[in-house]
């Protein structure tokens, strides 16, 4: 997983739409100054931001709030006042609502058993608040009946996810990620990366053949920077050796993953 460090874009312009412009817009090319996405420092947003409105359109209903936008940038380049009570609260903005996004937790609503997801991805419409979280921590999302999400830094019981530990995921008999398609849990680093391994896995799921079942029907998976042994490493995701993340994905779920009624599993830290 590629994860760019960029932040606080502006409202209705994702990191998608960044990149996008960046490489078609010769004209926000030009007003930003830059030829390689990067990151938007707090102090310069509203400097860019007028680029941004003229390139990407208002959703519909958004219209009142471009005008207020427009105002406000004309504003602070007639008062050198309002230009600096601007920069301040961008800064503050970043560092005290933004930064946060990058937690998992913070982004979608709980989805049982310390997980969260999103309902409405790629659909966000006017929940500027989960699309902010999606562009710090997620990057991209599928349409719900395409894919859905599902995400935690936490163990069951609250505490932080961390390779030093040992941790079991079990998904009881029957009761895997109700998909169409197929399903993966995947690891990433404290960064939101891939964690290189020597055995070169970042997930495990349904494309894993090899996956050894309890004697009862369920599934354990195995998820520390030890090796829990021998005859337990096919269900083993190496974990690197402090925080991390857990995210399953679920591709053409069914209909509990779409309504919700499917709980994604207890992460157990192991004694």
């Amino acid at each position: 997983m590629r994860r760019w460090e960029a932040s606080n874009l502006p409202y209705g312009f994702s990191r998608a739409g960044l990149a996008l412009h960046f490489s078609t817009d010769h004209r926000l090319r030009r007003a930003l100054h830059y030829s390689t996405v990067v990151y938007i420092v707090p102090e310069k947003y509203f400097d860019q931001l007028g680029a941004v409105l003229d390139s990407v359109p208002p959703l519909p209903g958004e219209e009142a709030l471009y005008g207020q936008f427009r105002v406000l940038l004309d504003s602070a380049e007639k008062d050198p006042a309002i230009k600096k009570a601007l920069v301040d609260v961008a800064v503050e903005t970043e560092r005290g609502v933004l930064e946060p996004f990058f937690e998992w937790n913070r982004n979608g609503r709980p989805a049982g058993n310390g997980w969260h997801r999103s309902t409405n991805n790629a659909r966000f419409g006017f929940d500027y608040f989960n699309r902010t979280g999606t562009a710090k921590s997620n990057m991209f999302d599928n349409k719900p009946e395409e894919t859905q999400y599902l995400y935690t830094d936490n163990d069951s019981a609250g505490g932080s996810l961390d390779g030093n530990q040992s941790y079991e995921v079990t998904f009881a008999a029957g009761q895997e990620p109700p998909v169409s398609g197929f399903w993966s849990l995947t690891l990433y680093n404290e960064q939101h990366f891939f964690h290189p391994n020597d055995l070169k896995r970042y997930s495990l799921g349904t494309k894993n053949k090899n996956l050894k079942r309890n004697s009862d029907g369920s599934l354990t998976l195995y998820v520390n920077k030890a090796s829990p042994g021998k005859d337990k490493e096919s269900n083993w995701l190496p974990a690197p050796g402090g925080h991390f993340s857990l995210y399953i994905r679920a591709y053409w779920g069914q209909k509990g993953i779409l309504d919700g009624s499917w709980k994604p599993p207890v992460i157990r830290k192991v004694k």
